[in-house]
């Protein structure tokens, strides 16, 4: 069986699973639309919940970025795994007591304010949009690679993938669509790590083949690639170029701003009790460390493969020939995701890094003028087992698991807008006396429509990629993140100061991410980007954190230059934090 053949039928395997899922679990009430009728067991959601957190950005670029950087990008692993962290411990247990449905819900709430729920509307909304926007191209680019069609074709097919089990089966199909994807993907990433890492180190155990030595030069394997990335002009792959300060704000940044986001706090309503929710977070913590202490070892080991592709004699020799290049190089060069250009025209592909200084001389002495070979950092996972020369069976695995991990997160997130859409909008305040039976039919609209408005942004994502997912993760950190923990934490945080809080915060954090790009077309010319900071050595996708800060103070000064929130509205921020009884038990 040809590999495109094979492809198409793991592939297409799991989609009928999924498909099948979604005719089981279809949704019959509100309740099973927005929490799957709040009878999921634990361990099934932290299954899902783990599907739904390690979304393409994880399957796909984490490691990629962690490859082409190295340390610096060890923030990703960093903020990523410390935010479910502290959403789950500080944030999930208490909102599933509160027994809302949705995070705006919450808000309005908490905060006595439907000014205040709207405002979460629209930043969940633009948030869960911005973010949905990598899922739906991340699906196209696996599309097009392993499917062998056009990126759009692909993301078509992804998108109505998506639209069978989430518009039929809302958040009870894709529950369950989530834990078998979580399966898909987890056996999809650890499969490939466990056959190179045993090639590589001989240790079948990713994380513990990272600190072991290279089989062939019997150097500690990050030894080895350091010798190997620096030979090419590189910086240490162990090193660390980034200011401590932004790389502090940065993993800050990603830890609230991935707390904040609605699609994973709303796992946390479908089940039954809120000890059932602390154990599905523990069981979901598991779930996720399978990938993420594996991620290090995938980018390194990746790292290393791709060189020697290209160096077979080492990093000092003469590189290949472009015509005598592996086949997946060939595979990959059709998505325009790897791109080579002969700037010396003595037909080999040269791959250095031709900014370096200290390593010009070198090149200049080898003839070369200029790197190149372009390969973009989101390949890196799904190309791993082609570079390693992994069996057919691998690839095609690696093919569904991207596909997995894309469609779960953009599942979650669309979800997340359709309940902030329906419950929140339309329920709670254009339509409040709209029955069960048309609110259920305005969620499925509103999935739809969702669905449609992610498939053109994927079609058509904005050119500056790097503000789009520092506005993600921006707006969740600066205002949703702040209201939700000062609303479960703070009796005295009234609605003026959580909306002055959350448009101040948001505010402040929208200015500074386009300035960057407003000073770009101001200065004409494509020097000023994102690693040339406004202020101090605070990039843009950093600033999130000081975004979150800026609502924090604003929110308290004007709570306490206002009237303290009503007496009931008190009793229920301590009826949630504190059980009843407690203080006979205590003695206090």
């Amino acid at each position: 069986m040809d590999q495109f053949t094979l492809n198409l039928v793991v592939v297409g395997a799991t989609f009928a699973l999924y498909f099948g899922i979604a005719i089981w679990a279809r949704a019959g009430s509100t309740s099973e639309f927005y929490a799957a009728g709040r009878g999921v067991h634990p361990v099934l959601n932290g299954m899902a919940t783990g599907a739904d957190w390690m979304s393409a950005a994880s399957f796909i670029s984490m490691a990629g970025l962690i490859a082409a950087v190295g340390y610096d990008n060890s923030a990703y692993l960093m903020g990523w795994t410390g935010g479910y962290v502290l959403l789950a411990m500080l944030l999930a247990p208490y909102l599933r007591k509160f027994g809302k449905f949705t995070v705006p819900e919450f808000i309005g709430d908490r905060f006595y304010s439907n000014t205040a729920r709207l405002i979460a509307v629209v930043c969940l909304i633009v948030a869960s949009i911005t973010y949905v926007i990598g899922q739906m191209s991340g699906v196209g680019v696996a599309f097009s690679r392993f499917l062998e069609v056009k990126a759009s074709t692909g993301l078509y097919i992804g998108a109505a993938v998506v639209f069978a089990y989430a518009v039929l089966g809302g958040m009870k199909g894709i529950t369950y669509t989530q834990v078998a994807q979580y399966v898909v993907l987890i056996i999809a990433y650890t499969i490939p790590a466990i056959f190179i890492s045993i090639t590589l180190t001989g240790n079948p155990i990713p994380p513990l083949g990272l600190f072991s030595e290279h089989t062939a030069s019997g150097m500690p394997l990050l030894e080895k690639l350091d010798q190997v990335v620096t030979d090419l002009g590189f910086g240490k792959y162990t090193g660390h170029t980034d200011t401590t300060l932004n790389m502090f704000l940065f993993t800050m940044s990603l830890m609230i701003g991935t707390a904040g986001l609605p699609h994973v706090i709303v796992r946390f309503f479908t089940v039954p009790k809120v000890s059932d929710a602390r154990s599905s977070a523990g069981w979901a913590l598991v779930f996720i460390a399978l990938l993420y202490l594996t991620a290090p070892a995938v980018g390194a080991m990746a790292r290393l493969n791709l060189i020697d592709n290209i160096y077979p004699q080492g990093a000092q020799s003469d590189p290949i020939d472009y015509e005598a290049r592996p086949d997946w190089m060939k595979n990959w060069e059709v998505t325009g995701l790897l791109k080579f250009e002969d700037k010396n025209g003595d037909g080999k592909i040269q791959f250095y890094n031709d900014k370096s200084e200290a390593f010009k001389a070198t090149a200049e002495g080898k003839g070369w003028a200029g790197s190149e070979l372009t390969v973009n950092n989101d390949i890196m996972v799904l190309a791993n087992p082609e570079i390693a020369n992994l069996p057919g069976w691998v690839i095609a695995l690696v093919a569904a698991g991207g596909l997995a991990a894309a469609l779960s997160t953009a599942a979650g997130l669309l979800m997340a807008i359709s309940s902030a859409i329906s419950h929140d909008l339309i329920k709670g305040t254009l339509n409040p006396g709209i029955s069960e039976k048309g609110e259920l039919l305005a969620a499925r609209i509103a999935m739809g429509v969702s669905i449609a408005v992610a498939t053109w942004l994927g079609l058509n994502p904005p050119g500056f990629a790097a503000q789009t997912v520092a506005l993600a993760f921006g707006i969740a950190a600066a205002s949703l993140f702040p209201a939700i923990l000062m609303g479960i934490f703070s009796k005295r945080i009234n609605s003026a100061g959580a909306i002055t809080g959350m448009l101040a915060g948001l505010g402040v954090t929208l200015v500074y991410i386009f300035l960057h790009k407003g000073w770009f077309f101001i200065a004409g010319t494509n020097s000023f980007t994102d690693a040339d900071p406004l202020f101090l050595s605070i990039k843009s996708t950093s600033f999130g954190a000081v975004g979150a800060l800026v609502n924090f103070v604003v929110a308290y000064v004007v709570s306490n230059a206002t009237e303290e929130p009503p007496l009931e509205v008190q009793e229920l921020v301590e009826s949630i934090r504190i059980p009843k009884g407690a203080g006979a038990a205590t003695g206090h």
